[in-house]
């Protein structure tokens, strides 16, 4: 039977219009009815989205929906749910989620979200599951979809109630600089888990990975080998504050101080006790002494501020940028919401430290003060799955993020915005002459060595492939 409810008269068609039409089941009779009602009452639920989570830093436990569809919906009353069905927060009476538009909830006054755990969205009375989403570690800061209410899960910046960002940049594009690639070492100088390389001028710092810091000079012939002097000839071994442990040593960076103001050193875990992750800025002085261990005169130990990972899935990268560079570009600082303001710290090295983790494929800037604080100032998505090396480079203001093998070799490079946090700028792939090796490290030479529109780079194989850890290449001025 079909039911018109409408008032007379001039309305009437009107009213009409606005119907929309729905069949009732009732025992063996169907019916088709005629309801009269908003165009958010009509929209289907499945239209509706958990878009974005996040489960730790600046804000407090968020869950994010997003409207696909082309119409408005109501979704007051609907639940949301971590893995706990006792726990729940119901949204407030009167929310409509436009065609497109994303609403962030923050659920910590009813539950919270672990690092790992699940965001369920219910329908009024909380037993119609319309979407969920799992993780296994926190958000760093958010896991995001992408595309908005459609795309799958994955590390991103976070962007509640705006448009996901999740650094994917444009199309990849051919390496910047020439196809060749040499290797730049002696035969099997270095054995394999050579990670983290810094080039200082005339001198290169090198990493690995067994808890040892290289001294580099340059060949003669366009390389790179062990200094023999001070007790850099075999590299040096590292320790922790304190003389014990075996930082498990991943990457390297110098300051604006150079060499005379320590090398800073990242570390994911201490070998001596490696199934437990220690993410650890380490500074060594490294100018002084002819002994071959280095003892870290400071350790900035910031692994309960970050997102759990592996214990061979921490700090896999590490580099430093000037405190004019950011202010001059207007960077935000995530942990006031407001421009960057180095004098609100202590002293500290007059510069930003900014760490990559493999295990999430995240970016953290970090003040770390002389005194010992660290705070967090920046949380970036790289976009990859993994970051092995971060390098900036102060002539091209842009910060390098690199993927080793794992990625097909991918080079990312990211730049301040006009929002005052950094954004994708490009994707490059691998040079076409070097095969898809296992490159951890990466550095490029300063400005002063262009020449002819060219520079040098180079790239440690954690690998020693082939028995070469370094190889050298170019890349445009």
């Amino acid at each position: 039977m079909l039911e018109v409810r409408a008032r007379q008269g001039r309305r009437r068609l009107a009213l009409l219009r606005r119907a929309t039409l729905r069949l009732v089941v009732a025992g063996s009779t169907t019916a088709a009815v005629l309801v009269l009602g908003p165009a958010a009452q009509a929209a289907p639920a499945d239209d509706v989205r958990i878009n974005e989570v996040v489960t730790t830093g600046s804000v407090g436990d968020s869950i994010e929906l997003f409207n696909k569809g082309a119409a408005a919906v109501d979704i007051s009353g609907w639940v949301l749910k971590d893995d706990n069905n006792s726990s729940k927060f119901t949204v407030p009476s009167g929310t409509t989620l436009g065609a497109g538009a994303a609403r962030a909830f923050d659920v910590s006054a009813s539950f919270g979200l672990g690092s790992g755990d699940k965001a369920r969205l219910y329908l009024p009375g909380g037993s119609t599951l319309v979407d969920s989403f799992a993780w296994t570690s926190h958000s760093a800061p958010s896991w995001s979809r992408c595309p908005d209410g459609t795309g799958s899960f994955g590390p991103a910046a976070l962007t509640l109630g705006a448009p996901n960002s999740c650094g994917g940049g444009t199309a990849p594009e051919a390496w910047p600089g020439g196809g060749s690639v040499a290797t730049a070492d002696g035969s099997d100088v270095f054995g394999s888990d050579l990670s983290g390389l810094y080039q200082e001028g005339s001198v290169m710092w090198g990493a690995q990975n067994s808890g040892k810091l290289w001294r580099l000079v340059r060949d003669g012939s366009g390389g790179w080998r062990p200094d023999t002097a001070n007790g850099w000839t075999s590299g040096k071994t590292l320790r922790f504050p304190g003389g014990t442990g075996s930082p498990d040593s991943e990457a390297v960076t110098l300051t604006a101080a150079g060499a005379a103001g320590g090398a800073y050193v990242a570390s994911e875990r201490n070998g001596d006790a490696s199934g437990t992750s220690r993410l650890s800025v380490l500074r060594y002085d490294v100018t002084t002494g002819t002994g071959t261990t280095l003892t870290a005169t400071k350790e900035w130990n910031l692994t309960a501020g970050l997102p759990a990972v592996g214990s061979n899935a921490g700090f896999e990268a590490i580099t430093w940028i000037p405190d004019a560079t950011l202010t001059a570009a207007g960077f935000k600082d995530e942990s006031t919401g407001a421009a960057y303001a180095p004098g609100r710290f202590g002293a500290h090295t007059g510069g930003v430290f900014f760490v990559g983790v493999e295990g999430t494929g995240s970016v953290h800037g970090y003040v770390l003060e002389d005194g010992g604080a660290a705070t967090r100032i920046a949380t970036i998505s790289s976009g990859m799955s993994g970051v092995m090396e971060l390098q900036w480079e102060p002539q091209a203001g842009r910060l390098w993020a690199v993927c080793d093998d794992t990625c097909s070799g991918r080079h990312r490079t990211m730049k301040i915005g006009t929002d005052g946090t950094f954004a994708p700028a490009a994707v490059y792939n691998r040079p076409t002459g070097m095969a898809n090796l296992n490159n951890e490290g990466f550095t490029l030479a300063a400005a002063d060595e262009c020449s002819g529109g060219t520079k040098p780079v180079y790239w440690a194989d954690d690998s020693n492939t082939g028995g070469h850890a370094i190889r050298r290449g170019t890349v445009t001025c």
